[in-house]
């Protein structure tokens, strides 16, 4: 079996497909993303795809895997390893395919039954967030994530702490004890308002906060580490097993964030699962993201005896114009049951894409990049 050719779709909202092909029929399907660089990201499969990986045998991922990496000098960053975290995700998906078995069965087996996911409530500048978060709940979610706030200077009054707080005590109120609320802080807030956030949202006791300062700041996390009992989670932002490295041996993380199309795909993000297991760290892949990206995290879930919940876009702001489940034959993969994503039987990743839906709203204009914030003096702001 070869791999013959190859087709990639931009479709709405902000998505980008890789449909992989083979002399003997069988298609495997990817999401190489990052999201506001679709055309870069494309670019870079191409490059991938006409130098590694035409006229080769899909069945040997982690070969394809260490050449795609490797045998280029530069290596890592977001735009590489999206490109390759969508190749690697058609080639397992045609792996399950070729073996008529699910991917997790290849990677070992299952460690549970089904994989817990969590649903957004509000947007960039939340709203209404209690009667947000009760809706979800009523649906059957049992655990939520929101932004802590929009745009922050370095440093800020104290009514944009309180704004935060307000919010996180408006959802806690609205949901209750039982309910797990994630607060994502978006990379938006520096250090010296980071630690001041984080402390006064612990008293609502969130699950987790995410990504309090940004990656390149990682450093600074022991400190707010000191001023909250909240877990902290980070790593959407962060490409590969050796951008953890270092974070995993500092001992303060508590969540990593990896997203599968952006951090090498499925081989990588297991491998990082792993690493952190050996930590004592969980994992919650980050997926804002499509179908294909959505079926390649629950499959390492599956898999993971660390992972602990799941990130998925379904009815997220993002999707204005397109939805997760829009480009599924059938969607009942992703119908949650009591805010779980129940265990796929179906062969690859589990998913089965409606291409002429793919085809057809490849056709539209995509041209998706996120907001510009600024400042009130115009300095630009963390979005």
């Amino acid at each position: 079996m070869e791999i013959s050719d190859y087709e990639l779709f931009e479709v709405p909202p902000r998505w980008l497909f890789l449909k992989l092909e083979t002399d003997t029929g069988l298609v495997g399907w990817g999401e190489p993303i990052v999201e506001g660089r679709a055309k870069t990201v494309r670019t870079a499969v191409e490059e991938l795809m006409e130098t590694y990986l035409l006229g080769e045998d899909p069945h040997h991922i982690e070969k394809h895997w260490q050449r795609m990496y490797r045998g280029g000098f530069y290596r890592g960053g977001p735009v590489l390893m999206s490109a390759i975290a969508g190749i690697d995700q058609a080639l397992w998906d045609i792996k399950g395919k070729y073996y008529d078995a699910p991917v997790y069965d290849l990677l070992g087996g299952k460690a549970r039954d089904r994989v817990r996911v969590y649903q957004w409530v509000g947007g960039d500048i939340p709203a209404d967030v209690g009667d947000a978060a009760a809706e979800m709940v009523d649906a059957g979610f049992t655990a939520l994530k929101m932004n802590a706030t929009s745009e922050v200077r370095h440093i800020d009054t104290p009514a944009v702490i309180d704004s935060a707080v307000d919010r996180l005590r408006e959802v806690r109120e609205a949901v209750g004890p039982a309910i797990d609320i994630a607060v994502d802080f978006h990379g938006r807030v520096a250090k010296p308002m980071a630690k001041k956030l984080a402390s006064e949202l612990d008293q609502y006791d969130p699950m987790f906060i995410e990504e309090p300062v940004l990656a390149e700041h990682n450093d600074a996390l022991g400190q707010i580490a000191t001023v909250t009992t909240a877990p902290i989670a980070t790593g959407e932002r962060m490409f590969s097993r050796w951008d953890f490295k270092s974070i995993l041996e500092d001992g303060v993380v508590d969540l990593l964030q990896p997203d599968l199309s952006h951090a090498g795909g499925i081989t990588e993000v297991h491998k990082i699962a792993s690493m952190a297991e050996a930590y004592d760290v969980a994992i919650a892949p980050h997926c804002p993201l499509g179908p294909i990206a959505l079926a390649s995290c629950v499959q390492v879930d599956i898999t993971a005896p660390n992972a602990l919940i799941q990130e998925q876009s379904l009815n997220i702001h993002y999707n204005t114009d397109s939805d997760v489940t829009d480009y599924l034959a059938d969607p009942s993969l992703f119908e949650y049951e009591d805010g779980y994503i129940e265990l796929p039987e179906q062969p690859g990743l589990g998913i089965s894409i409606d291409e002429a839906t793919v085809r057809e709203r490849a056709e539209q204009s995509v041209d998706w990049h996120n907001p510009v914030w600024t400042h009130p003096d115009g300095s630009i702001a963390e979005w």
